[in-house]
């Protein structure tokens, strides 16, 4: 008979480890471990973030003695052109743009909106009629800014739009002064406007846009031209 060698016996190394001391983990699971780890953070974060973006929004009040070279409204909304319209008559600035208006409304239409007068609207009111999203509008300002050569300006917007607008403004054109000048959302000023739907909704949505524009505006990625003219020359 040939000598034969009896199959070695592997001992389990967990039976080594020391009475008391946890198993040891695979990697898969450290991964799925410290993955469920960063979700969370990550989670946290967002909602911390919605959190204080909610916050600065509802405590925006507007300067209590505003003054600017010049005055610049982002369409939206009749109540932010009538604002404005009253800054320009109170001389917080120089000059209004309203910017973002649809081609098909008339500076007469407008006028007539804000009760304006046909002086105050034909010396010191200029109709921009090029910007078609946030992003046009920061494009659009900046060109009329420059064209008049002013260096300090208020913006006059809906409180919820004020951040992603600044954001736009100072992206585009970070050498000029941009002002704040709020226009409170009525479904906002409650304490209670977490429990109204329609109000977070647009605080929710607001806030994603303000994300994607930070991340934008960092990278460049996803980055374009929110003016008419430059869309329609970019498809001739």
């Amino acid at each position: 008979m040939g000598d034969t060698t009896p199959n070695p016996i592997h001992q389990d190394p967990e039976l080594d480890r020391p009475v008391g001391l946890p198993p040891r983990r695979g990697p898969i699971r450290r991964l799925l471990r410290w993955g469920g780890f960063g979700c969370l953070l990550a989670i946290a974060l967002v909602f911390g973030g919605f959190l204080r973006f909610a916050d600065s929004v509802t405590t925006l009040r507007p300067p209590a003695e505003p003054k600017a070279d010049a005055i610049v409204v982002l369409t939206g909304g009749y109540q932010r052109i009538d604002q404005a319209v009253e800054l320009l008559q109170k001389g917080a600035g120089k000059r209004l743009l309203i910017s973002g208006v649809h081609p098909t409304t008339t500076p007469a239409q407008i006028r007539k909106m804000t009760q304006g007068s046909a002086d105050l609207f034909s010396c010191c009111v200029d109709i921009g009629y090029d910007a078609i999203d946030t992003i046009g509008n920061a494009e659009e300002a900046s060109n009329w800014i420059h064209a008049k050569g002013y260096r300090s300006v208020l913006i006059v917007t809906n409180n919820y739009h004020m951040p992603r607008s600044l954001a736009e403004l100072s992206y585009v054109d970070p050498d000029i002064e941009f002002i704040a000048y709020p226009v409170v959302n009525s479904d906002l000023k409650s304490r209670n406007w977490f429990t109204d739907p329609n109000a977070m909704r647009v605080m929710l949505a607001e806030y994603v846009k303000v994300l994607l524009t930070g991340a934008r505006n960092i990278t460049g990625f996803g980055r374009h031209t929110g003016l008419r003219s430059a869309n329609a020359s970019g498809q001739e």
